[in-house]
């Protein structure tokens, strides 16, 4: 008699199947950031799973994050971390820290990646002049060093792929006059992905995914089209920081991505889950219609 935990897996790998053969050879942009950053058993679990997809035939790229921990060494250089509108103020000394940061973080995780046999490569948007920016302007304040993703040179990162290694990109762009900028991690993963036509492009975060109702986690939308992904903000039902995150799928599905997933980076084999299981465990916006009802019916609204 068969163990049934051999036949559990045996149907695991089955029920992955169509999708490894759907998303064979296709480009996958994962933005890597939030608390999955800060434990060391959590990124370990990130960088396998990104090692796995590799492994089975996909072309991952990461773009990662690092502002806690820029926010962290700020702070230990005598100065307070500055935000306005949720943009980091970023001062020449302030850019200085958060290049150093970020260049460490870079290479912890390209290191990470060795470890488990995958040849990785840490790059910022300076190198090759691969993104460029101009400064971001804001009314009423400076915001100094922080920049808006004008354009990205793809050239680098498709020969890097095509040489089968894995592209480390932290985010950093080059402005008018070649000084560095620090760049929203989600804008840079969003315009990498754009530029690349990437078949997915996936925000590992510290929630669940999209939400009806916060409150009731039994409301989390598995999959939503592009136009319900607009009506959920002109209804008003997604705010703080899941509003620019889906705003940004929104911008990458209408430039060229396929899929836009929102997933909790701190669940132990989160993209594996969502791109291989039916249900998966987060929410997907995607191009095409997949509901035959709105998301919203006015009873809905009115409770909302």
């Amino acid at each position: 008699m068969v163990n049934q935990k051999y036949l559990d897996k045996a149907e695991t790998l089955i029920e992955a199947l169509p999708y490894i053969q759907r998303f064979n050879r296709k480009i996958v942009v994962v933005k890597y950031g939030g608390s999955a950053m800060l434990d060391e058993e959590l990124k370990a679990n990130v960088i396998k799973d990104v090692v796995l997809l590799k492994l089975i035939g996909f072309k991952p790229i990461i773009v990662h994050g690092g502002g806690k921990e820029i926010s962290k060494w700020v702070r230990m250089s005598g100065k307070e971390p500055e935000f306005y509108h949720g943009l980091r103020v970023t001062d020449k000394e302030t850019m200085e820290v958060a290049e150093m940061v970020l260049f460490k973080v870079n290479q912890e995780l390209v290191a990470m990646m060795a470890e488990v046999g995958v040849k990785a490569v840490g790059l910022s948007g300076k190198d090759a002049e691969m993104i460029r920016v101009k400064k971001k302007e804001m009314p009423g304040k400076d915001l100094g060093y922080v920049g808006e993703v004008k354009s990205v040179d793809t050239t680098l990162l498709e020969a890097l792929i095509e040489d089968d290694f894995v592209p480390v990109i932290s985010p950093i762009g080059l402005g008018d006059n070649y000084e560095p900028y620090n760049i929203n991690a989600d804008d840079t993963a969003c315009a990498v992905a754009e530029a690349l036509n990437a078949e997915k492009l996936v925000f590992l975060t510290d929630i669940e995914g999209v939400f009806v109702d916060p409150e009731d986690k039994s409301t989390l939308i598995s999959e939503m089209d592009l136009k319900q992904a607009k009506e959920f903000i002109d209804n008003g039902v997604v705010g703080g920081g899941m509003l620019p995150k889906l705003k940004n799928c929104i911008e990458a599905i209408e430039g060229g991505v396929s899929r836009v997933h929102i997933l909790d980076g701190r669940l132990t084999n989160c993209l594996l889950l969502e791109f291989f299981t039916e249900k998966g465990i987060g929410t997907a916006i995607l191009k095409e219609p997949l509901f035959d009802k709105p998301l919203f019916n006015e009873e809905d609204e009115e409770g909302c």
